[in-house]
């Protein structure tokens, strides 16, 4: 009898246990882990994001208006990073749960033994995520599909038809503005470069991820010794915005780098 009750409860659980990082949509990174003393300190939060796009999901800080998309909670993972506790070594893993906290998966354990808080934590966390890319990430389109219907990104579908109201010329040019700054906003974040710190520096990212620029460091933090492909230059502050200058054809050009560190 008892063994006949553990195989029903084994079939009963067994589609819980049976899920896979595929079968969600995207994931959710908290804002500060358990670990860290504020937000974003050493830009983990940061690092995590990029390699989380790079890996293929599509990935969201807590909070974000964009996540809140999501209708269904449980199409989305939480992930954490945990701090493994180790005498001269920075050891981190990653760790992915479902909306009623079970653990999806658990990544290896990222080790570094540099001396210096900012690489030690980001070098640690980006050796964790060499495990997460050989998942090969891919959404199963099959998940979550029960009773729902599809409906394209940022297409809002109203269940009452909605009664036309007379807008005047003066509501219509609030409008055009509107879209007009949204879409210069939408454009700035497109040129956007994140730093991801290295060794020597940073080295400025894309959304892609990509790298587009290599930037060391110097004893002034408002100006490093930068590259950009075949051009070798530096990149400085000037009214809490960067630049990156350098010389062609015997010319100084001085180019705006919009950037997040």
């Amino acid at each position: 009898m008892k063994k006949l009750f553990l195989l029903i409860l084994l079939f009963i659980v067994s589609p819980i246990f049976s899920q896979t990082v595929n079968d969600y949509k995207a994931v959710i990174i908290s804002r500060q882990f358990d670990f860290q003393k504020s937000e974003n300190q050493y830009r983990l939060q940061t690092i995590t994001k990029l390699n989380l796009q790079k890996a293929g999901f599509q990935s969201f800080y807590s909070g974000e208006p964009a996540a809140t998309e999501f209708n269904n909670k449980c199409e989305l993972l939480n992930v954490d990073v945990k701090e493994e506790k180790a005498f001269l070594v920075t050891k981190l893993f990653i760790v992915f749960k479902d909306c009623n906290g079970i653990i999806i998966y658990k990544s290896a354990v990222g080790k570094s033994k540099e001396k210096e808080f900012q690489s030690a934590y980001s070098g640690a966390l980006n050796d964790a995520f060499k495990s997460v890319y050989a998942l090969n990430y891919k959404y199963n389109t099959t998940s979550f599909t029960t009773k729902q219907v599809v409906i394209p990104e940022r297409i809002v579908v109203f269940e009452t038809p909605i009664p036309v109201i007379p807008i005047s010329p003066e509501a219509i040019k609030v409008v055009d503005t509107e879209v007009v700054e949204a879409v210069i906003l939408e454009n700035t974040n497109l040129n956007l470069l994140y730093a991801q710190p290295t060794a020597y520096g940073y080295q400025l990212i894309n959304n892609e991820p990509k790298v587009i620029m290599k930037v060391y460091k110097t004893s002034n933090l408002e100006s490093y010794i930068a590259t950009k492909g075949s051009l070798h230059g530096v990149l400085i502050s000037k009214d809490k915005q960067w630049f990156f200058e350098y010389y062609q054809m015997d010319q100084l050009i001085s180019e705006k780098i919009n950037v997040k560190f």
